[in-house]
């Protein structure tokens, strides 16, 4: 590889490839799935190829199942590195979510005090205080 071939090949790349790079695809084989099962867009049409050549400027819509991502391509990357170094290859262009009236798994699982089932501690004082008032002992 000469050297003036690597300027060229950050310019432009597979659109796997960069899926990988950019840390939206755990793996190249899994990019190649999201892309052939329809999941991404690139600049508004469904690219089922994943060899397609992406370029700066290039937008996609990638369709993961919990969210939709929104990403503009800056640069091809030339490995895949850590997150900070990832995030320099695309402007997230992703809209924020509307607010939800459903609770999110760590809400359902965090509980007040006082609802739901009693604790150890809570049930005791209510059985002395139940014992207190009716005068009877059970």
């Amino acid at each position: 590889m000469g050297s003036n071939e690597q300027p060229l090949e950050s310019a432009r790349q597979r659109l796997d490839k960069w899926l990988f790079f950019a840390r939206m695809a755990k793996s190249r084989s899994l990019a190649q799935n999201y892309i052939q099962s329809g999941h991404v867009k690139v600049n508004g049409s469904p690219m089922r190829q994943p060899s397609h050549i992406l370029k700066a400027g290039d937008r996609l819509e990638i369709s993961f199942e919990r969210m939709d991502r929104v990403l503009i391509v800056k640069a091809g990357g030339t490995r895949r590195g850590p997150y900070e170094e990832a995030r320099l290859l695309y402007d997230d262009q992703t809209p924020a979510r509307p607010p939800s009236d459903r609770l999110t798994p760590l809400e359902q699982a965090m509980r007040l005090p006082g609802s739901g089932r009693p604790t150890k501690k809570e049930r005791r004082a209510l059985d002395r205080f139940l014992s207190d008032s009716d005068g009877s002992e059970d």
